[in-house]
């Protein structure tokens, strides 16, 4: 083990859940505790930073109306600098972090430049909704599956969306975005 490596710190990419502060897993709030450095964007109710060290730094990553918003080539470079520098990273992110969200972007960033990460998984958007307006996502008699579906992709993909054969999913499906 080289000396830089000894003296790497952890990020946690933190799923914040739908918005309802209340809905954070325990192992989130464990995570926001120990942080030094708190990156969250506008997804993520700020209520949730209460659960943070009177000494954490809390960084808004931006968002509509609050300040510019920051690319996520620089939030990935700042994920690695501030690790490499010893410090425990959170990245709280709106819904759950490997859902429909650039998490598993920051994870390759992260694995890439060899810095230790965990998922902490989030209540998922849809799942919420379902839940909070009292209908079921599935039904063992008339949707025994679901299917997830984003509208936003990268602009230069080809769009890989049949909608005509999502038309004849068997279940349920929920649009993201």
């Amino acid at each position: 083990m080289n000396e830089e490596s000894s003296r790497c710190g952890m990020v946690y990419l933190i799923g914040a859940g739908p918005g309802d502060p209340k809905l954070i897993t325990l192992r989130g709030v464990e995570c926001l505790r120990d942080a030094d450095v708190i990156y969250y964007d506008y997804l993520a109710n700020p209520q949730l930073l209460r659960h943070t060290r009177s000494d954490a730094r809390h960084i808004c990553l931006g968002g509509h109306r609050d300040g510019r918003i920051w690319s996520q080539l620089e939030i990935n470079e700042k994920l690695v600098h501030d690790a490499r520098e010893g410090l425990t990273v959170a990245r709280l992110k709106g819904g759950d972090p490997s859902v429909f969200s650039r998490g598993t972007e920051e994870a390759e960033y992260l694995r890439d430049h060899q810095i230790e990460f965990e998922f902490v998984p989030g209540v998922t958007t849809a799942l919420a909704a379902s839940a909070y307006t009292g209908i079921p996502i599935t039904h063992r008699d008339l949707a025994s599956s679901v299917a997830f579906v984003t509208g936003q992709q990268q602009q230069d993909s080809p769009s890989a969306l049949d909608y005509s054969k999502l038309a004849q999913f068997p279940g349920t499906l929920v649009f993201y975005m």
